[in-house]
This record gives structure tokens, sequence and C-alpha cells, in this order.
């Protein structure tokens, strides 16, 4: 028989860490296996309350557990915060279409993130870092408004950035506003990208992250040579129910949950709304 897409998979939270004041992680344990690849979403259903669909931010080679980072904005997302370890919930998925590993190998790929959109960015991170030798190299251009902002901060800090002595890899990290502790650069994500020792040509960018932050990086990175195909932006701020019916996510005619949410922004560009 057909899997049933709109059937949720029944996971047991086992740990719910605090990113920021107003994102937290969510580690679940399915009691099946639930398999996704770096860039596709699912559902996450909070009983009683309703579902909302999010991009897991755990590592598509995680088969144990699964991770989504959540950022509070509304009702469904606040029950989420208030998770506890022992809670239940449900995942449906995964939908969507995920990122061409394949066609990425060889190149230098730079990833550009900011706020709560590092969560997508992460499985792409972990997904790259599994066969890091099939690309040249990484650059990670990562930003949030203020040192206590930063999500993930302990990882890219402590664990990820040390490994730019050893391996192709690059990080870039800011914030808006920068305090008395803070040792990295201050400004908008965008100014990660200023005197970028990148092979352009052969590149790709993935962006992640505010609509107006993906807006000007995308026109940034097209004012320091990259082209539109080369430009992958992740849409899932605009999906709803994941399966194409309730046509929410609509961008012209592509569906954001079907035809993506990964799109290269050639097929975007001069459509209605994308950066809202």
């Amino acid at each position: 028989m057909d899997k049933n897409i709109y059937e949720p998979v029944k996971c047991r939270v086992i740990e719910v860490i605090t990113e920021s004041p107003t994102i937290k992680t969510v580690i679940l344990k399915p009691e099946k296996e639930f398999s996704f690849l770096a860039g596709q979403f699912a559902s996450l259903t909070v009983p009683g309350v309703g579902e909302a669909p999010f991009t897991p931010s755990s590592s598509p080679y995680e088969k144990e557990t699964l991770e989504f980072t959540v950022m509070k904005a509304g009702r469904v997302t606040a029950e989420i915060h208030n998770l506890k370890p022992g809670d239940t919930v449900g995942v449906r998925g995964p939908y969507g279409k995920p990122y061409p590993l394949d066609f990425y190998k060889g190149k230098e790929i730079l990833l550009v993130g900011g706020g709560v959109g590092l969560a997508p960015l992460r499985a792409l991170f972990f997904a790259l870092m599994h066969t890091v030798k099939d690309y040249k190299r990484i650059v990670f251009c990562c930003g949030a408004k203020t040192p206590d902002d930063y999500i993930y901060k302990g990882k890219i800090l402590d664990e990820w950035h040390p490994l730019c002595d050893k391996l192709p890899l690059c990080f870039r990290i800011t914030v808006d506003r920068k305090d008395e502790k803070w040792k990295y650069g201050e400004g908008v994500v965008t100014k990660t990208l200023d005197g970028l020792d990148v092979d352009i040509k052969n590149s790709v960018a993935v962006v992640c992250g505010p609509p107006i932050m993906m807006k000007f990086t995308t026109l940034k990175l097209l004012e320091i040579g990259y082209t539109d195909p080369q430009i992958y932006l992740s849409m899932e701020r605009k999906m709803y129910c994941g399966v194409g019916q309730c046509r929410h996510c609509l961008i012209g005619d592509l569906f954001v949950c079907k035809d993506g949410p990964v799109f290269t922004y050639d097929k975007l560009k001069g459509k209605p709304n994308i950066w809202v």
C-alpha cells in the first residue's frame, strides 16, 4: 500500500533547547524511522492544538532522532515552545524537493543564513560535511541581530569554526549589533559577502532567512557576479498544508510545497510577492 501522506509519525520529545529568547530546538525520538533529505520539510503536529511546517534542522544521516528549530510566532509555535521531555507530537512528511547535492559536487558552496534561517542550512551543512571531499570548499556566512540572538552558537563557534584549519571550510560570522564580549564581525549578514574569496564561476549560493535578508542578499550576490541560476532560495516560510491542496503557498504558478521549497532565483524572478 502507498504511504498515507496525511498520517503523522508519533514522536516523543526527548529534549528542548533554548537557542535564543524567541527560538527553541525540539529533539524528537520517532517511534519508527523518519527519513528526509536536506531541503525537504515536514509538518510538526501538537495534538489538540494544530500543526505547522518546518524544515528539519538535524542531519539527514541521523536516523535515531529528529530536530526542529522553531521561532515563537503564533499559537502552534507557542505550544511547541511549551513542550517538555516526555510529551508526544506527530511529524508527517517529508515533502518537497531537496537541495541538488549531486549538482553541487566539485563546486564552492556558499551558505548565507540569518536568524532562524540557519535551521534549514544546518541540515544542509551536515549533509555537505558528510561528503565534504566532494566539494571544492564550503563558505558559511552566518548572521543574527545580536550575540544573544545567535542560534547554534556553541556549535558554530566551538565545534564548526575550529574545523576551518583542517577542512576546506570557512566561516564568516557577524551580528547587527555587537556587545563587549563579541569578537567576530559587526554588521548585517550581507557585509560578509564583501571581499569574498570564492571562485564565483564554479560556485552556488544557498540563502535562507527572513524575507528582507533574503532579498538584499540576493541583490548583493547578483552585484558580485552570481547569476540567477546559481542562487538557491529556501521559501519554506510560505508553506501551509504541505501537499498542494490549500494553495496558500503559491508563488505565481509555482507550489512551494511541491515545486520547492528550494528554488533557484531564475525560477522566482518576476513572480509576485516573493519577498513577503
